[in-house]
């Protein structure tokens, strides 16, 4: 649930200086019993290998997974398998060369590495970046929080539908539980404890994914035996039920909604900029550790993206939503089992999102205050002002299919492909890797690809918008 973002986060801050130390060397020395220089292997990792899995893990498993059914109900099973492994290859590749662009500078830190390609434009690129990325984050997270909490605050008054309540309206409840829960948690100077959420945060999903699995053998499609529901689901998917094989899996297909597969997919797997706080924690770190805990954590992620969106498109088909959970809901409201998932995911979530504001108040300190002493003003001014934005787009924003599709469309390209892909050109010697060299091409093609993706998605989400497509989603 990316909650390992702080990670090591709290030893960065001075890392401008051990940059300059480090200018000129091009290679990680090796232990020897010469001088020191202050590069990331330094610090002696004390995570295993397999908690090192775990929390990567942690760290690439998000609300992403909400989607995916979604995503595989508009692309068809075997096109969104292409998709998903291919999407899979590629942030691996990606991780690969993340590491070896900090193995030749000691750096551990994402917007460092900007640094050392790009100089300061380049730093304040990777901050901006993973800053937007992290807002789209807490937005998917409290707009799970707007859309589920209201249905299991109904499940527990045993009301079938929502009568208008205050405490049933989701844009009040996810004022409260900002003000209540999330900014007294954002507001302490160390979020290191909370770390210890991952396991639970992880064990929610794996409790989701049963259910999933569960469910689809108890839950018959929407059109044979819940015919109420017939003129919502017209209205929700018109491009899909054009024909009487609504309830039939497709094995290819392509719509109007086609668009925000790979942006879906993408942001799903977004892990990047935790892996070097999580190298640097590593006991015996070496490239080849870490490329190895980066495969296993995205193949297990892989199983178990590949497991949820199969058996939730196979549950409810053209009727899925983009937030799986929320399509639960049209079945039995009041289903036990559905809404431990619920409070297990939305406690979750909650946790989680002070946790993604870390890194981004970290980002902005170093965009607006660079070398400022720790001031309280400021650390609380930016928690207060970054949740009360957030609010504000999750009421504002129709759908959590949006913020997965224009946030997959924009950073998660730009953080899975184009940066790294950009950093290990410019930081690997030429006289290591020639500019001509075939893994600099192979860099440089990566990059292009991941500018086509953005560009694509891009254009294809905004004549969605335009042309007026269906709006779906968890705000209903």
């Amino acid at each position: 649930m990316e909650l390992q973002k702080m990670n090591g986060h709290s030893r960065d801050d001075g890392f401008d200086a051990p940059d300059a130390m480090a200018e000129h060397e091009e290679f990680l020395p090796h232990k020897t019993g010469g001088k020191k220089e202050m590069h990331f292997t330094d610090f002696e990792g004390k995570t295993s290998f397999g908690m090192s899995i775990f929390n990567l893990s942690n760290a690439i498993m998000g609300s992403g997974i909400l989607g995916l059914a979604f995503a595989m109900s508009n692309t068809g099973i075997i096109l969104f398998i292409i998709l998903l492994v291919c999407i899979a290859i590629l942030s691996a590749y990606s991780i690969h060369l993340l590491l070896k662009s900090a193995g030749v500078v000691g750096i551990r830190a994402y917007e460092q590495l900007g640094n050392r390609a790009f100089g300061p434009p380049g730093k304040m690129l990777a901050a901006c970046i993973i800053t937007v990325h992290n807002i789209g984050a807490m937005s998917s997270y409290l707009f799970i929080v707007k859309s589920e909490l209201p249905l299991v605050i109904q499940a527990f008054l045993s009301k079938h539908e929502n009568t208008g309540e205050w405490f049933l309206n989701g844009n009040y409840l996810i004022i409260i539980v900002s003000a209540l829960i999330i900014l007294p948690l954002a507001l302490m100077k160390q979020l290191g404890y909370l770390g210890y959420t991952s396991g639970f945060s992880l064990s929610c999903m794996v409790f989701f994914l049963i259910s999933v699995i569960y469910k689809k053998f108890n839950i018959t499609c929407p059109l044979e035996d819940d015919h109420h529901n017939m003129t919502s689901i017209a209205d929700y998917h018109p491009v899909v039920n054009e024909t009487d094989d609504f309830c039939e899996a497709k094995l290819l297909t392509v719509n109007s909604q086609t668009a925000y597969t790979i942006p879906i997919l993408a942001f799903a797997f977004v892990c990047h900029p935790e892996v070097l706080p999580i190298y640097t924690e590593l006991r015996d770190a070496t490239k080849k550790r870490m490329q190895a805990v980066a495969n296993v954590s995205i193949m297990a992620m892989f199983v178990m993206y590949l497991l949820t969106a199969l058996f939730g498109y196979l549950t409810f088909y053209g009727a899925v939503e983009s937030e799986l959970l929320h399509t639960y809901s049209r079945v039995d409201p009041l289903d036990v089992m559905v809404l431990c998932v619920r409070l297990a995911v939305l406690v979750a979530v909650t946790l989680t999102v002070p946790v993604v504001l870390f890194p981004i108040r970290r980002a902005l300190l170093q965009i607006l205050f660079p070398d400022k002493p720790f001031r309280w003003a400021v650390h609380i001014g930016i928690a207060f002002c970054l949740i009360s934005f957030v609010n504000v787009l999750v009421i504002f924003v129709p759908s959590i299919r949006d913020i997965f599709g224009l946030i997959g469309a924009t950073s998660a390209p730009s953080l899975i492909f184009i940066l790294p892909g950009t950093f290990y050109i410019r930081i690997v010697p030429e006289d290591q890797e020639p500019l001509l060299s075939r893994p600099k091409i192979q860099a440089a093609c990566f990059a292009a690809l991941g500018f086509i993706f953005m560009v694509m998605s891009l254009s294809f989400i905004i004549i969605d918008w335009v042309t007026g497509e269906s709006r779906s989603g968890g705000a209903h």
